[in-house]
């Protein structure tokens, strides 16, 4: 377990054994969820109030999906979130908002708009992020992808050992963010499910969780919605809820802080439930048998 306060997110002190949800909205007319309904300045923003209303602790911001498909540059990419991240940062002067980049022009554009943390989902393909990062006084999530290109899928990738990998690339973009001038409570660490792996790799990452915990790094798991629960149960898009939560009350209880979430409302019951079996939350009520 970390010690209190060692890790910080805008103006969010994260104590030990706290749980995080950091709402998606997405500003992309092709995402593979909600396929552009959050496009729109206007819904986007609403978005935002309702995921804050659901139990979200933190946003992401993001302007280009991952996988293949027309391209976007880094104007459009700075077009379609700098102003969503301002217009978050008046509404909600003090909720954390990271920015989905692997663009150092973005995320700098981004974090001069209000936004608090980089979310490299790419690996690090920029290394200069970093650098954007800290002279902005940012926090960053760095992201196991297996070295391939933005935007790109896995293809029949290998490795001797998926687990030691991801370790041995989040934690070695870690210290090189920390080397760069990232304050090193503001710097997490993320598997990258689905990204440069297919699903037997996503489920071994999932089910050796604690190694990457042991790391110290604070990790981040997105896991919402992804391909890899929906081949492992055999279900479409729309009925990968179930499967996202299972993993994330796994996540949750192996070690993972933060958790990137589409679906708010059931995210935060789930942690909010994992928080209360393992002693970090009290029961809302406790009524039963005392009445």
């Amino acid at each position: 377990m970390r010690g209190a306060g060692l890790l910080r997110l805008g103006a969010l002190s994260v104590p030990d054994g706290a749980l995080v949800v950091m709402a998606i909205v997405n500003r992309t007319p092709d995402s593979f969820y909600d396929r552009g309904a959050t496009y729109e300045l206007a819904a986007a923003v609403e978005r935002v109030d309702r995921v804050v209303a659901e139990g979200a602790d933190m946003v992401d911001v993001g302007g280009v999906k991952a996988a293949p498909g027309e391209e976007v540059d880094a104007a459009e990419e700075i077009r379609r979130t700098v102003d969503l991240v301002a217009a978050i940062r008046a509404a909600h002067p003090t909720l954390p908002i990271s920015i989905d980049t692997w663009r150092a022009e973005v995320a700098r554009e981004a974090l001069a708009a209000g936004a608090d943390v980089v979310n490299d989902a790419w690996g690090g393909v920029e290394p200069e992020l970093a650098a954007v990062a800290a002279e902005c006084g940012a926090g960053i999530v760095c992201t196991h992808a297996g070295g391939l290109p933005p935007r790109t899928r896995p293809h029949r990738v290998a490795y001797d050992d998926v687990v030691a990998d991801v370790v041995a690339r989040t934690t070695a973009l870690a210290e090189a963010a920390v080397a760069a001038g990232v304050d090193r409570d503001r710097v997490l660490v993320d598997p990258g499910h689905d990204f440069g792996k297919n699903t037997r790799h996503s489920l071994e990452a999932t089910r050796r969780l604690d190694e990457l915990v042991a790391t110290g790094w604070p990790v981040l798991v997105a896991l919402s919605n992804k391909d890899f629960v929906g081949e492992t149960l055999d279900v479409p898009l729309d009925q990968r809820l179930t499967g996202t939560l299972a993993a994330t009350a796994v996540s949750a209880w192996l070690g993972a802080t933060v958790f990137r979430a589409h679906d708010v409302a059931a995210t935060r019951q789930t942690l909010d439930m994992v928080a209360s079996i393992r002693g970090d939350r009290p029961p809302a009520r406790t009524t039963r048998g005392l009445a």
